[in-house]
């Protein structure tokens, strides 16, 4: 489970950065990965509306904005915060906002559906000095829409007026425990999915297919991470084109080892296919072998094939709820 912060604020250490802090301290206390992006130091270029995105289907500025694609597509809960500067967010939040178009594009235009899409959520903290009626309404609205174009659902805000001098958010009378009665609201529910580890050899085509599809159908039960045993450079690209047949999106994605893995993630069920002698083995967990021959190097019809096997006996796993794996009640 994953959080990812968005902190927009050029201040070092101000209102905002304290308000995110809070909640993600108290979501990796809960036991969530978090992962805190100081958007105002990052080196993001505004968009060139160079319309790139709309056509490929990808931005083509190289700058730190391609790290944050992919994280953006990882995390199942995003916190934006930042003051309120003109009534509306920081310039620099404004930037990565406005180059999200490129993700707005693979679903608008390109109708392809990011298997997270239907279970993230998004959630909005800011700060202003007024206490002007409408103080948050224009930052509000673009959070909604950003949320949208990321994939994400908006889950409110909490907005916070007269909040001007360093540190001065820490004398609010309730800030602090609302923001951590609020990331435990939204992260709790995400805790309680079962982790499912899928495992091939490089992580390219068959595990990456079986996460997608088992976050796609069911990631609200579900916690979907894949890996492998001698991971690739590059996700499959003939993988990628069977998936947009499918409608869905395999982008940002990129191969991660076991130990990688491990690392962070401790799974309730490993589903592997072919990593053979080097299959991960963690004590106590059932480890459950899907026979399916690697697709890579063979024509497209096998792959769509191995595809549709693999869409297939996800949609088994969550149905008999893991039964066959002596999990009986694993999404109950």
């Amino acid at each position: 489970m994953f959080v990812l912060g968005l902190q927009g604020s050029p201040r070092i250490k101000g209102n905002t950065s304290i308000l995110l802090s809070s909640f993600l301290a108290e979501a990796e206390r809960l036991g969530a990965q978090t992962q805190n992006l100081d958007v105002a130091r990052m080196n993001i270029s505004p968009c060139q509306e160079c319309g790139t995105c709309e056509k490929k289907g990808f931005c083509p500025i190289d700058d730190d904005m391609q790290q944050v694609y992919p994280l953006l597509r990882q995390a199942d809960i995003i916190v934006m915060a930042t003051p309120i500067f003109f009534y509306g967010p920081t310039a620099q939040m404004k930037a990565l906002i406005d180059r999200s178009q490129a993700l707005w594009s693979l679903r608008y235009v390109f109708r392809l559906m990011d298997p997270g899409r239907k279970w993230r959520q998004g959630f909005l903290l800011s700060v202003g000095a007024t206490k002007g009626k409408n103080l948050f309404e224009g930052t509000v609205l673009m959070a909604k829409y950003f949320f949208d174009a990321v994939g994400a659902s908006f889950d409110g805000a909490l907005t916070y007026k007269q909040i001007e001098g360093s540190g001065d958010i820490k004398k609010h009378p309730t800030a602090l425990d609302e923001v951590k009665e609020k990331a435990k609201a939204l992260v709790t529910p995400f805790l309680n999915r079962k982790k499912i580890l899928f495992v091939c050899a490089e992580n390219t085509c068959r595990s990456q297919m079986a996460s997608a599809f088992a976050r796609y159908h069911a990631g609200d039960k579900i916690d979907a991470e894949s890996a492998g045993s001698a991971p690739a450079k590059e996700v499959n690209p003939i993988m990628e084109e069977v998936m947009t047949e499918k409608g869905i999106d395999m982008a940002y994605r990129k191969p991660k080892s076991i130990e990688e893995i491990s690392r962070s993630v401790k799974p309730d069920l490993i589903i592997s296919m072919g990593c053979e002698d080097a299959c991960p083995f963690f004590p106590g967990v059932p480890n459950n072998e899907w026979n399916l021959e690697d697709p890579a190097g063979k024509p497209i019809s096998f792959m769509r094939k191995t595809r549709d096997e693999i869409e297939n006996r996800v949609k088994d796993l969550i149905r008999t709820g893991g039964k066959q794996c002596h999990l009986s009640e694993q999404f109950q």
